[in-house]
């Protein structure tokens, strides 16, 4: 059974850094393709980042050079480190993985809430 879970996510002041985790368990991990997206009150759910099993990561506009995606396939994680964080990010932040294997709208975790404010 695969399970996809969100960590990390807190209060945070303008201008601060923070990095989310994503821990996944029931996954060939080095053959998944990992991303985080993130959904504001009111707001659709958008993608923030994405990593593939290449290591190719892409980034939305309005995190490109603020925002840093990694993977680590030895502990089947991926990581988000955020910084400059400013009150447009907050909003909850999710973790999907997929494979050649999985449904097509791959395995999504419950999210975690990163609030930025001061």
């Amino acid at each position: 059974q695969v399970h996809v879970v969100e960590l990390g996510g807190e209060l945070v002041q303008p201008g601060g850094s923070l990095t989310l985790s994503c821990a996944t368990t029931g996954l060939i991990f080095h053959l998944t393709d990992m991303g985080w997206y993130r959904q504001a009150p009111g707001k659709q759910r958008e993608l923030v980042a994405d990593i593939d099993r290449g290591e190719t990561t892409h980034y939305s506009d309005t995190v490109k050079g603020r925002f840093t995606i990694s993977r680590s396939n030895v502990k089947e994680m991926v990581f988000l480190q955020m910084t400059s964080l400013h009150s447009e990010d907050t909003a909850v932040y999710y973790c999907n993985a997929k494979t050649p294997f999985s449904p097509p709208e791959g395995y999504w975790g419950r999210g975690t809430q990163v609030t930025v404010s001061s």
